[in-house]
């Protein structure tokens, strides 16, 4: 297996709020993924390479072992199932709450029909409260679905809730908060599990901070 520590990151806020948790265990990019095409950053450590994917992506990378370690979503790791992945670190970081939301005056019909790209989060939702309902997937432009009258409501994830507004829809019901999580790869964590181990405490010391 290979020394170099691969962590797996995707742009946007992720990855800016990343980087100072990063930065408190000592690694710094050299690219600004903002500006850089590449897809495989240098750090200031040799040894230490980050790889830029989908935040949907990081989960499939680590489970088979193509990154060390990521950071992803919650929501993403309860819809990957997290097979062949340990969560030891919630990074306390990209807060948002999972929402059910629609218009304020919804009358749903006989079987619910619910747009969202989270199917097996709001399948279990739904099935814990013994209602069957009609899941639409859609990846984006969630608040359109009952506008058109795809759906009744959709489940999708709610940061300000100023889309919502914006578009004349409201939170309904509220499943879950969300925030991103370390994830490492069980193979990695049994081979560098010293090094890995010791990433793991900077991190958390870097949330408490974070926190504080």
């Amino acid at each position: 297996m290979s020394t170099v520590l691969t962590i797996a990151l995707s742009k946007g806020r992720i990855f800016q709020q990343t980087l100072p948790l990063l930065a408190h265990a000592g690694i710094v990019p050299r690219d600004d993924p903002a500006t850089s095409r590449k897809l495989i950053l240098d750090t200031n450590q040799n040894d230490v390479k980050l790889i830029i994917i989908r935040a949907a992506d990081v989960p499939t990378f680590v489970e088979y072992g193509a990154a060390d370690l990521g950071v992803t979503g919650k929501d993403v790791l309860l819809e990957h199932g997290g097979n062949g992945l340990y969560e030891p670190l919630d990074l306390k970081i990209a807060r948002c709450r999972l929402m059910v939301a629609g218009k304020p005056d919804m009358v749903p019909r006989h079987r619910l029909r619910v747009a969202t790209k989270y199917l097996d989060i709001t399948r279990n939702y739904y099935a814990k409260q013994g209602r069957q309902v009609e899941l639409i997937k859609l990846y984006g432009s969630m608040e359109l679905a009952p506008l058109v009258g795809l759906a009744d409501c959709i489940v999708d994830l709610v940061e300000t809730g100023n889309t919502l507004k914006a578009n004349g829809l409201e939170p309904l019901e509220h499943i879950m908060d969300i925030s991103s999580r370390l994830v490492v790869n069980k193979a990695s964590m049994k081979m560098k599990h010293g090094r890995i181990k010791s990433f793991i405490e900077l991190m958390r010391e870097a949330v408490v901070k974070n926190c504080g």
